[in-house]
């Protein structure tokens, strides 16, 4: 996987507590890094990052990325060989009650990860993540590319607009000669087992589930590029390796550090509704329609175009729509029957992703 570039190799990955983040630390140990993680504690209980025993897996930093002495201290002494950087204040609902927070965490947590990698001398590729949401959003049937207008309705979209906007400043006027090579990553709406966030559909849904009682649908027909949380991973993955090696892609280096959009195939954009009702075929159980006018603003309609990641990294994506649904509430369902499932259901599914890459002959899983 990833013609084995992780073998062996330090990583520094903020935000390894979290959903995302989690899942990431436990495929890069599978892959044989080193991980140094800095985040801040678990923000959800339970916690994936518990639940698969992280803890004992990587080297496990508190640390917090509004602080920038703490995260170039940080990143200094782990000396990577690759930085991935996920931590972030993720929920649109939030971000209205915590502006502040989020444009601290968001924009000056990326600005602080960029700084204390201009003082590392010597070769690292950095994948910043930010979201689908970084884009000005017009609601339309369109498929947003790299170079579409940055913006945002909500203090989380805004601060995930202004941060692509740092991470390009930053790319031009300082790593142009440098050894460090940066990338980003936008993608969204990821689902998958050991999401435990209020306020995200399908957390919402295990949990109405688990106590027998109908889920509150907030958004039925708002309509999202649903992905499993293996897709964009995978193609952060992909991106880092690239960086470091582009004659893996057969591309110039300058052509890699940019941004780059992972989703799925067009077929996965499907509103709430129906990714609700999907749910249900694997976990029976009833829904009830939440719809509040008067609540604040979530975009309705939003899609990307992976066109640039399919050309220049030969990245696809894998698990179709109902795969993904089904993936994800097995996890549940497991881990519902018994806790100390989590992990080996998680590095089952990891590697039954990896099958369905390498039959599918994808870049990242024949190299």
């Amino acid at each position: 996987m990833f013609a084995g570039i992780f073998q062996g190799k330090t990583i520094w990955l903020s935000g390894h507590t979290g959903f995302k983040g989690a899942w990431l630390a436990r495929w890069l140990v599978q892959l044989g890094a080193r991980v140094h993680g800095f985040s801040l504690p678990p923000a959800t209980q339970p916690a994936l990052f518990e639940e698969l025993n992280l803890a004992k897996l990587v080297e496990h930093e508190i640390g917090d990325v509004r602080d920038a002495g703490a995260v170039k201290k940080s990143i200094l002494r782990a000396q990577p060989d690759f930085v991935f950087h996920l931590a972030a204040q993720a929920l649109v609902r939030y971000s209205y009650e915590h502006p502040l927070e989020t444009y601290a965490t968001n924009v000056m947590g990326t600005a602080h990860v960029l700084e204390a990698l201009r003082s590392l001398q010597k070769n690292c590729a950095a994948v910043i993540i930010t979201t689908d949401k970084c884009y000005e959003n017009r609601e339309l049937d369109y498929a947003y590319t790299e170079e579409d207008p940055l913006g945002g309705h909500d203090p989380y979209s805004s601060s995930k607009g202004a941060a692509e906007i740092v991470i390009s400043a930053y790319r031009r006027s300082f790593f142009g000669k440098s050894p460090v090579r940066i990338a980003s990553a936008r993608a969204g709406n990821v689902i998958g087992g050991g999401d435990w966030a209020l306020d995200r559909i399908v957390p919402d849904c295990i949990r109405s589930l688990q106590r027998d009682e109908a889920i509150p649908v907030r958004n039925p027909h708002a309509t999202r590029p649903w992905q499993h949380v293996l897709e964009p991973l995978s193609g952060y993955l992909w991106l880092a390796a690239t960086l470091a090696q582009p004659e893996l892609v057969k591309q110039d280096a300058k052509e890699i550090c940019s941004a780059f959009n992972f989703g799925p195939d067009k077929e996965a954009n499907r509103n709430v509704g129906e990714l609700v009702r999907e749910i249900l075929k694997h976990w029976p159980g009833k829904w009830d329609d939440k719809s509040n006018p008067h609540a604040p603003h979530e975009a309705k309609l939003l899609m990307l175009s992976t066109a640039k990641a399919k050309n220049v990294l030969h990245w696809h994506p894998t698990w179709n729509f109902e795969s993904a649904i089904a993936n994800t509430v097995k996890w549940y369902r497991g881990v519902s029957e018994n806790a100390a499932k989590a992990e080996a259901l998680t590095l089952h599914q990891i590697a039954d992703y990896e099958a369905a890459a390498r039959a599918a002959k994808i870049a990242w899983a024949v190299k």
